[in-house]
This record gives C-alpha cells, sequence and structure tokens, in this order.
C-alpha cells in the first residue's frame, strides 16, 4: 500500500466522490464535492472519469508528502501551494515525485481547493460511495466518516502523464467578486405573499458564519413566511425558510426531510460559487427559467463525461 501520506491534515479535508445516491428514503444524504465545477475540473485535468475520489480541502493548511511518483491536479479556492517550497500554478495540473512535500497554505480568496491524483484516491466504499458524511459518519479513508488525520495514507497509484496542463482562464472563477445565484421558482413559493418574494429578489443578503455542508445560512432582513404544518422530502438546493425568517439553502450534506417552507431551489451549477463564499459575503439572487437551468446543466455533464 503507497500514496500520499498525510503530514498536516488542514482544518477540514474531505474524501469525496460523485456522491452516495440512492439512499435518501433511508435518511443518508449524498454528500460529494460542494463545489462540484471545481471537483469536475480536477478530475479532467487529469482524464479521470467524472466522480473519481479527490481530496476537499476547507481553508488550506494541507502538507502532503508522497511515497511515489504520480501526478495530481489543484483547483478551487486560491491557496498558496508549493512542492519542495516551489511555487505551483493553480487550476494546473503537475508531477509529484516520491519523497517531495507539497503543501497547502491559507485559502485567500474562496474557502474549498480540490486536489486530485491520477487515477484517483482509492479507499472502501459505503453505501456505494467513499464521500465523507461527517454528520452520519459514513466514508473518507476508513469508512468512519472523519476528516484526514496527521499520519493518515491517502492510497493511489503510480502515474505519469506527458506534460502539464491548466484550465482555461475563462473558466477559473472569480471568488472575490459578488455573488449572483439563480433561483428556480417552484415548492411552496405560491404560498409567500408577494411582496415577500419579490424581498427576497430584491434584498442584499449575507452568508452567515453559521453556514456548513449541511446549509448555507442567510443574514438580512427576515422574510415571512407561510405556515407549513407537515414534512416533506428535501433536496440539495432548496431553499428553506424557517420561522425566524433568516432562509437556509440546503447544500451537500442536507437532512432528507423538512418542515419548513421551500421558496425554490438554488440553480445547481450557482451551488459551486455559494460553496466558494466566505462568512459575511455579499449574495443576491435573481430567478431563472427552469428550461434554462436544465439545458446548462446538461451541457455541463456532457462537458464534464457525466
Amino acid at each position: 500500500m503507497s500514496g500520499l501520506r498525510v503530514l498536516k491534515p488542514g482544518p477540514q479535508s474531505l474524501l469525496q466522490d460523485g456522491g452516495r445516491h440512492g439512499w435518501q428514503h433511508l435518511g443518508v444524504s449524498p454528500a460529494g464535492p460542494l463545489d462540484l465545477h471545481a471537483a469536475a475540473w480536477a478530475n479532467r485535468l487529469l482524464d479521470n472519469p467524472w466522480g473519481t475520489p479527490l481530496l476537499e480541502v476547507a481553508l488550506g493548511y494541507l502538507e502532503l508528502e508522497s511515497e511515489l511518483d504520480t501526478w495530481l491536479a489543484l483547483t478551487g479556492a486560491q491557496v498558496a501551494a508549493t512542492l519542495d517550497g516551489a511555487p505551483l500554478p493553480h487550476w494546473s495540473r503537475f508531477p509529484l515525485r516520491a519523497g517531495q512535500r507539497l503543501k497547502l497554505g491559507f485559502a485567500r480568496s474562496g474557502q474549498r481547493a480540490y486536489l486530485a491524483v491520477a487515477g484517483g484516491f482509492q479507499a472502501p466504499p459505503l453505501l456505494g460511495s467513499v464521500s465523507t458524511q461527517l454528520r452520519e459518519g459514513l466514508g473518507g479513508g476508513d469508512g468512519l466518516g472523519r476528516p484526514l488525520r496527521a499520519g493518515d495514507l491517502l492510497s493511489c497509484q503510480p502515474a505519469n502523464l506527458t506534460h502539464a496542463a491548466s484550465v482555461p482562464w475563462p473558466y477559473q472563477p472569480d471568488y472575490r467578486a459578488p455573488a449572483q445565484l439563480r433561483v428556480i421558482g417552484g415548492g411552496d413559493a405560491t404560498g409567500f405573499a408577494a411582496d415577500q418574494l419579490q424581498a427576497f429578489f430584491e434584498r442584499s443578503w449575507q452568508l452567515s458564519p453559521q453556514s456548513d455542508r449541511m446549509g448555507a445560512r442567510l443574514l438580512g432582513e427576515p422574510l415571512v413566511a407561510p405556515t407549513q404544518q407537515w414534512s416533506q422530502g428535501v433536496g440539495r438546493g432548496a431553499i428553506q425558510v424557517p420561522p425566524d425568517g433568516q432562509p437556509i439553502i440546503l447544500q451537500a450534506d442536507h437532512q432528507t426531510m423538512g418542515g419548513y417552507p421551500i421558496l425554490g431551489w438554488l440553480h445547481p451549477l450557482d451551488q459551486a460559487r455559494l460553496a466558494q463564499c466566505p462568512a459575511h459575503h455579499e449574495l443576491r439572487f435573481c430567478p431563472v427559467d427552469l428550461g434554462e437551468a436544465q439545458a446548462e446543466l446538461r451541457e455541463f455533464y456532457r462537458f464534464f463525461g457525466r
């Protein structure tokens, strides 16, 4: 067994793949990467299939030592990356030799970096996935659903690619820019007063520091939501409005049932932008047609080979 040895794990570094699908009827959320865009590019740079296991590194501060010769790709948050002290390009793939040390510094822009290896990191799947689900204790390298720890071994195979490659700059997001996020209407939207729906889209919101992989909580002037008297199945991207009027956007580790009224759903591709927003980042919302969102998502999946 060989691979990359964890010297410093960072605040929260998680093994993720395409997600644990088909189990929500039993209360198991899908997990998977919060930023599908950055994760998909990391795997594409290495010619890995969609959903190949990689690392989601929150805020940086990861340090690894290689025990083999392979290639890595780094995308997502702008972290200061070095290999044996030499700076590395971002949104690119690069070779890693046995004995070399990779260090990721603090995220200067964005919140989550994605580190992929040629052929993918290897771990035993649980319910068909290696994705780490912290709340339910599922997945990861040991199947217990925990973040990386110092001393862990990220198993992988040797690989040899012929040349470096990078993501074209138009496809590299600017995480410092204000986040304009698109919302698909539906759910309980007809139960909201017209002025409250209008207020949601006209107001500026901030991302709460209490946000996590389960839900992104918004801060702003409260909305008045209709009364909901029953629970229903919920999915990623649902925008719930609890009694305090501060919306919650469900993320990858969301619960599978919820009783708060749903205003709509965040565009699946804009969930990636939300995943890179720091606490108190300004968020604005605008409506998007369902057909337009579906067409964009199909194009995204075709490009990345899903």
